[in-house]
């Protein structure tokens, strides 16, 4: 048995895991959501998959609807986020309803970043080499999101994206998984500050 299918294995128990233990704060949470501001408790968003195929992303919502008409970036005292969604943010629980992603087999809990289907670039636009980055499903975590996540380019992402591929183990997936447990208790790392070059460089 390959790694992926061990992975995909391991993916499903963890996620269990993850939203059983997790339940009735999830549901405190979906209820803080609502009574704070209209609209769903969960953010729908379309992203890029495994294999550039695109699929509905879910996170907790922690902005006014229709936020995303004020730009794709978050900045600091961004007058669009709630209260309840900045403490979301700054522990990445927003990010919690993507075990749902994993369940449902279009996710990996470790892995590139899905982006947007139109944010860095279209799919069309990315190189051969970074395309590398859709050979295996996005995860709620990766390389990227322990060396720096949403305070590096675009670029220096999907490099790590595209080492995570090429170098992908048991070992790697654990040792992600202990730093991102780290960045998200210290809460390091996790808000967007300014916005990212769209040119793309040769790597």
């Amino acid at each position: 048995m390959g790694y992926l299918k061990i992975k995909e294995i391991l993916d499903v128990i963890l996620s269990v895991f993850v939203i059983i233990i997790t339940f009735p704060i999830l549901i405190l949470i979906v209820l803080l959501i609502k009574v704070e501001s209209k609209g769903p408790a969960l953010f729908v968003q379309e992203r890029l998959g495994q294999y550039g195929k695109v699929f509905r992303i879910y996170k907790f919502r922690t902005m006014c609807i229709n936020a995303e008409k004020g730009g794709v970036y978050e900045v600091n005292n961004d007058s669009r986020v709630t209260k309840v969604g900045k403490v979301l943010r700054r522990t990445s629980i927003d990010e919690f309803p993507q075990f749902i992603n994993v369940l449902k087999g279009e996710m990996s809990i470790i892995g590139p970043r899905p982006p947007l289907t139109y944010h860095p670039w279209p799919l069309n636009e990315y190189t051969k080499v970074q395309k590398k980055r859709f050979r295996i499903k996005p995860g709620i975590t990766g390389l990227a999101q322990i060396n720096g996540r949403k305070g590096i380019s675009w670029e220096q992402r999907i490099k790590y994206d595209v080492e995570y591929v090429e170098k992908m183990s048991f070992g790697l997936d654990v040792k992600i998984l202990f730093i991102t447990i780290i960045k998200a208790i210290t809460m390091k790392d996790n808000v967007n500050i300014g916005k990212t070059s769209h040119i793309k460089k040769n790597i």
